[in-house]
Order: C-alpha cells, then structure tokens, then sequence
C-alpha cells in the first residue's frame, strides 16, 4: 500500500513539472515579458501595402526590439492601411521626421516594422509624442510583385534605349 502511495506521488510531481515545462514553453513562444502593463506611448504610420505584417509583431530599431505593432487597419479617408504601434515609453526620443519601413526577418520570416530615427538640426525639431504620426514610411516588397515585375516588367528587347521600336 505505502509502495502504491510513493508511485502515484512521483507519477504526480512528474506530472506537474510536465505540465509547468509546457507553460515556460509557451510563454516564451508567445514571447510574453510579464503580467501587467508596462508604460507605452503610441504611434501610427500609413504604408502602401503592409504584406503579411501581424498585430504583436516587433517594432525594431537596429535590430532591438522597443514595442510592437497594436493595429492594423484601413483608414476610411485615404483607403490606405494604418498602423498602430505601442513604443515602450523608455524610448521616446525619435525625432518627427523619423522613418518606418516594414522588413523581413531572413529571406522567408516573420516581417517588421524597422523604425529609423531621424535627425534633430542644432538643437530645433519636434520629438514624435504620444499618438504622433510617422508621415515617411516604406512597404512591404511582395515577393510576387517582384517576380511579376522581373518577368513581365524587365523590359522589352524589342525597344532600345530611347523606347522606341526597332
């Protein structure tokens, strides 16, 4: 009776260590920091196209990630898709004439916003603040748009320089 009693007991801990394993496992994939809020402001950019960009991706500056992508819609005015990224509040100094670009991790991964930080000129220009908006942006590259363009767009062989027809 008392060897039954030890099994079931291991088999227990085993399990709930099992079971904690998994946990760990999937917070880390979900790259979850800790619970609660941490202090973010917010900023949106209009992109042409935004690929396959998700809500949670990274927002990156050199390669550091400083928040993440909050929203994407389409604004109704401009028919153009509008970003919402939450920046961690610890980085608020991107001057307003600062640049986002959304970027591929590797040549098949995920893709991210990469923000570039502009320049402040003797001391003069605005800080981008909460809600502030980032007007110079670059899409996403489509992989099938540049195929479409390296086959059909390349040029024709037919013309020369000046576009005329031989």
């Amino acid at each position: 009776m008392k060897q039954t009693r030890k099994l079931e007991l291991g088999v227990g801990c085993f399990v709930l260590a099992g079971i904690c394993a998994i946990l760990v496992m999937i917070f880390q994939v979900a790259d979850v920091k800790g619970i609660g809020s941490t202090d973010t402001y917010t900023l949106t950019a209009e992109f042409d196209n935004v690929g396959s960009l998700k809500v949670r991706s990274p927002v990156k500056v050199g390669g550091v990630v400083i928040g993440r992508v909050d929203n994407i819609a389409l604004d109704q005015k401009t028919m153009l898709p509008k970003v919402t990224m939450e920046i961690d509040s610890k980085y608020d100094q991107f001057p307003d004439n600062s640049s986002a670009q959304i970027l591929t991790a590797g040549l098949i991964g995920e893709q991210y916003i990469g923000l570039v930080p502009g320049f402040v000129y003797d001391g003069e220009g605005a800080m981008l603040k909460d809600g502030g908006r980032i007007e110079d942006t670059k899409s996403a590259l489509v992989l099938e748009d540049l195929i479409g363009q390296f086959l059909y767009g390349s040029g024709d062989k037919d013309k020369d320089s000046s576009g005329e027809a031989k």
